[in-house]
């Protein structure tokens, strides 16, 4: 019978990797708690009205990259291709709005496009986000940038570059884009397909095509910042300013316009200048200042941001291996008396708080002793029908060799004084 694979754009996450997965979920949960940032999760699929109303039907998430199905009630469902949507619908849905006048929000799980399938890029993917909801002021924008540039340099990352810029208001971009058609339209011709369809729909997506020639067209491009209304320009410096007072270098980007229509004001990307190659933004996000309103809410200003997973992983693979547990005891066992209580004491010894492995092949001694130095274990405790009978075990730390025999009780009320030990062994290592 034929074996069945994964679907194209999906990909298992085996053990020997989850210890990165879970690596950057710990780091990330620690840093946003610290910041009184709470975590939301929200459904895998919405109803496909909440992504064309809140991305805008003119992007290429709608237009081209939405997993969507019509479901056995007659409705058109789609799988999440973002995270913003979805709890910005559960904020409205759930009056977060009146619980408080300010919501700091966190999330992770997959999400779903279909796309050109490469490294760091798969159809199912993982983000990592937080949102800001009820907050105007430019202070939230850098809060949300300093806490992503956070986790990242507490992972270890280096050679990150952060790109910034304005957007502006509705209105700001309603001039700027009679300027930037204006400017484009004699170079129609010379466009890539997907920016000549973009001319007349979405203009401003011309700026961040990864066509060669279109690029070349667009650097002399007119710059959004010279068609932001007084206020807008304010605000954008306000940004500048603060991330400079923390020490956060960043980078002027005209041509950063992010891919969903729901952006205002302030955008930005975080982007690995090493590891990656082309494909090497990290994480972005920005203020979407009108989203709540869209989407059936009151008035309300917000800033967040999403990291690629797949992306990090990939980074820190070349930087460390994936944190492993450390492992207290590997249990051995042998006899139709020993292997039962072998599964005994692990088990208490788990409920107090060590991390135990056992030997559940039933294989010679030998065989068993040399997957317990494999291990990483700090001490090995070996039981035969011997010490079953007598209720003893013997005890192997496995560093240095050194072995004695206790009663069973002895071990477990020896707990405190063996955790010391381990605990010291860990910490040279």
């Amino acid at each position: 019978m034929t074996a069945i694979d994964a679907i194209k754009g999906t990909r298992d996450i085996l053990p020997e990797e989850v210890g990165y997965w879970q690596w950057i979920e710990s780091v990330a949960r620690e840093i946003l708690n610290r910041a009184a940032y709470q975590e939301i999760r929200t459904p895998i699929f919405e109803q496909t009205d909440l992504f064309a109303r809140g991305i805008g039907e003119a992007t290429d998430v709608v237009g081209k990259e939405m997993y969507t199905f019509i479901d056995k009630g007659d409705r058109s469902v789609t799988l999440r291709p973002e995270g913003t949507a979805g709890v910005v619908r559960a904020y409205i849905e759930n009056g977060l709005h009146v619980k408080g006048s300010l919501q700091r929000l966190w999330y992770v799980g997959p999400m779903f496009r279909y796309e050109n399938v490469q490294a760091g890029r798969q159809r199912q993917f993982h983000q990592l986000g937080c949102e800001v909801l009820g907050s105007a002021d430019p202070r939230a924008d850098v809060e949300v940038i300093a806490l992503a540039i956070d986790i990242l340099t507490t992972l270890g990352l280096k050679d990150l570059r952060l790109d910034l810029n304005s957007v502006g208001t509705p209105d700001d971009r309603q001039q700027y884009r009679e300027a930037l058609v204006n400017y484009l339209t004699p170079y129609k011709e010379d466009l890539d397909p997907d920016s000549k369809i973009r001319l007349t729909r979405n203009p401003m997506r011309i700026l961040d095509s990864k066509n060669p020639e279109t690029r070349k067209i667009v650097q002399d491009a007119p710059k959004i910042w010279d068609h932001l209304a007084p206020e807008s320009r304010k605000r954008f410096e306000q940004v500048q300013q603060q991330l400079t007072d923390l020490g956060i270098g960043f980078t002027l980007n005209p041509c950063l316009v992010r891919g969903l229509d729901y952006y205002t004001h302030t955008a930005f990307e975080i982007v690995a200048e090493t590891g990656l190659g082309a494909q090497n933004a990290v994480g972005g996000g920005g203020r979407y200042d009108g989203l709540v309103t869209e989407l059936g809410g009151p008035e309300t200003p917000a800033v967040g941001w999403a990291m690629g997973l797949e992306r990090l992983l990939l980074l820190l693979q070349q930087l460390a291996s994936a944190p492993a547990i450390d492992l207290d005891f590997y249990v051995v066992s042998r006899g139709g008396k020993a292997e039962p209580q072998a599964l005994q004491l692990a088990q208490k010894l788990r409920k107090q708080g060590f991390a135990v492995d056992l030997d559940l092949t039933a294989s010679a001694f030998g065989k068993q002793f040399k997957r317990a130095d494999r291990s990483g274990a700090a001490a090995c405790l070996i039981l035969g029908d011997d010490e079953a009978v007598n209720g003893t075990v013997q005890l192997k730390w496995l560093g240095s060799g050194e072995q004695e025999s206790m009663p069973q009780a002895n071990l477990l009320e020896k707990a405190a004084v063996l955790r010391d030990r381990i605990q010291n062994l860990n910490s040279k290592r």
